[in-house]
């Protein structure tokens, strides 16, 4: 150790003198020091056995003697009694679900140097004896290698050489920790592997395992780094190691549902997250099939004669839209006792408004963007937006129907009601949802954007207008119409069926209808109008056939 016994006894002593400890309890030193590692700068690890079943707090007690940072811990028999039961059953049915703390607190114990207490620490060592937790930690390391080297081997094959080039070495640091933890060499802390190999006692497997690990030290292999690190994995005695990336499969995720509408794709996760695909990213996941192996997959997304249509699928799989699998099992990589991976999330896009009658708003063709708004929400906002729209198209048949027959308190009310709309769609466009209430819904439109404030005084000035003659009618016509042009071009939509005016257009109306209606129910949206349920039904069809 690179502290000498008697000032780690001296640092015991005075340890002790801070903290109430029976003199039943046992004392060890754990750690980086403890297994012979360490220097200057390394923590003094204590750990208090207590002879009792408690259930002491894991958080340790701080010290500070004698220039160094002093942590103590205290853990009961009964506790670690049950750490090294679950460690035990848990390797028996499934090695790779053994949590890294757990493995790592009975390590440190197992390692161990007895200040005080020699008889009652050796018992509780004597659970799990030392060859047996050596055999189930290299068996931990060795599951966890073969899912790095899938994640190589799949980001390989998709093009992504610099991401498939860390997950390989993480393979090998993991391969490497299983060898060494098969010798006796349990520590699992990464850092002080190079004094482990050395420790080992193999030069020729330290040489080539320096070689792969360090990108600088040699060559890129002529088969390439990822079926070099494969090789040298199975020599380290890791088995069922995957040849090549021909078994493993590409996979829809769970949770995971496509929805288009128009010519946008809409890919909702988990029922929180709807993310928007821009027109290429679109195309590769419309060529997803589900089951395909990596290179066959690769093969039909180049058919879409998108560019890169690799990086858009690894971009999918990162993202959690898809996952990998091997031999029926998901491929679960984590990197050596770092976080484990998971989906990850985006910045939420800027793309604004992003909620258009089209689909959610994107920038770029490659874009897979994360709508800014939970998915409940975007749902409810979109069939609002629509809803608004056909609004606006029946007020707007009110009035003219209102104005040629002189019934002026009637186009008054149809005018009103289509500035309402109006109000509605746009705060619909910019996700507000729950909207305002009718009352206040126009004044609310001082929540958008600065941009769009000639919008909000163009709605408060027609609401003060009167109907009340043919010249009065015709001026407000014209500020309406403005009102909706504005209002349909600051939404991203400016192209709407004038849906009562022929049948064809109440069928294009019932189409956009439809399918943001599908997005909605999915989501359990609240529906905008009792009717909605029934297009739902009816599969976005009027209900009974026209000739």
């Amino acid at each position: 150790m690179i502290i000498s016994e008697d000032r780690l006894r001296l640092l015991a002593e005075q340890t002790l003198a801070e903290i109430k400890a029976p003199p039943c309890w046992a004392m060890v030193l754990e750690g980086s020091i403890a297994e012979g590692f360490g220097n200057a700068s390394s923590d003094i690890d204590f750990l208090l056995i207590a002879d009792d079943d408690a259930d002491p707090p894991t958080m340790p007690t701080l010290l500070f003697m004698d220039g160094r940072r002093v942590e103590v811990r205290t853990r009961s028999v009964g506790q670690l009694a049950a750490q090294f039961e679950r460690v035990r059953g848990l390797a028996a049915r499934r090695v790779g679900a053994l949590p890294e703390d757990l493995l790592n607190r009975c390590q440190r114990l197992l390692g161990s140097h007895v200040l005080r207490g020699a008889d009652l620490t050796a018992g509780v060592k004597e659970l799990l004896p030392a060859d047996e937790f050596g055999h189930i930690l290299a068996r931990w390391w060795a599951h966890r290698t073969r899912h790095s080297l899938l994640q190589a081997m799949a980001l390989d094959a998709l093009g992504e050489a610099e991401e498939a080039e860390s997950w390989s070495r993480s393979a090998l640091v993991q391969a490497a920790k299983s060898w060494l933890a098969a010798r006796g060499e349990t520590y699992l802390e990464p850092k002080w592997l190079s004094m482990q190999l050395d420790r080992a006692g193999d030069p020729g497997v330290a040489r080539r395992y320096w070689e792969l690990a360090d990108p600088d030290s040699v060559g890129s292999p002529p088969d390439g780094r990822v079926a070099a690190c494969a090789r040298l994995v199975a020599d380290l005695g890791v088995t069922r190691v995957p040849g090549g990336p021909d078994g493993i499969t590409v996979e829809q995720a769970r949770a995971v549902t496509t929805w288009q509408v128009a010519d946008r794709v809409h890919v909702v996760r988990d029922r929180r997250d709807v993310f928007a695909l821009g027109a290429d990213a679109g195309r590769v996941w419309r060529a997803m099939v589900a089951g395909r192996s990596v290179l066959h997959t690769v093969e039909g997304a180049l058919a879409t004669g998108v560019s890169r249509p690799g990086a858009l699928v690894a971009d999918f799989l990162r993202l959690g839209l898809l996952r990998l699998a091997w031999r029926g099992t998901s491929v679960t990589p984590v990197l050596p006792l770092g976080a484990p991976t998971g989906p990850i999330s985006p910045p939420p896009s800027e793309a604004r408004p992003p909620v258009q009658l089209a689909g959610a708003a994107v920038e770029g063709d490659r874009s897979i963007a994360l709508v800014p708004l939970p998915a409940v929400r975007f749902g409810a906002a979109a069939m609002t937006l629509m809803w608004s729209n056909v609004l606006v198209e029946n007020a707007r048949e009110d009035l003219r129907g209102a104005v040629a027959r002189g019934q002026w308190r009637v186009a008054e009310l149809s005018a009103r009601r289509i500035v309402l709309a109006c109000a509605r769609s746009l705060l619909s466009a910019y996700g507000v949802n729950p909207l305002p209430p009718d009352s206040d819904v126009v004044r609310r439109l001082c929540l958008l954007p600065a941009g769009l404030a000639a919008i909000r005084e163009r709605a408060e000035r027609i609401e003060t207008l009167r109907v009340d003659s043919d010249d009065a009618a015709a001026t407000v016509l014209n500020e309406l119409d403005a009102l909706v042009a504005a209002v349909r071009s600051a939404s991203g939509s400016p192209a709407f069926p004038a849906s009562f005016d022929t049948a064809r257009a109440w069928d294009d109306t019932l189409a956009i209808g439809y399918d943001w209606l599908r997005l909605g129910a999915y989501l359990d949206a609240d529906l905008p109008i009792d009717e909605a349920r029934d297009l739902l039904a009816s599969g976005g069809a009027q209900p009974r056939p026209t000739r």
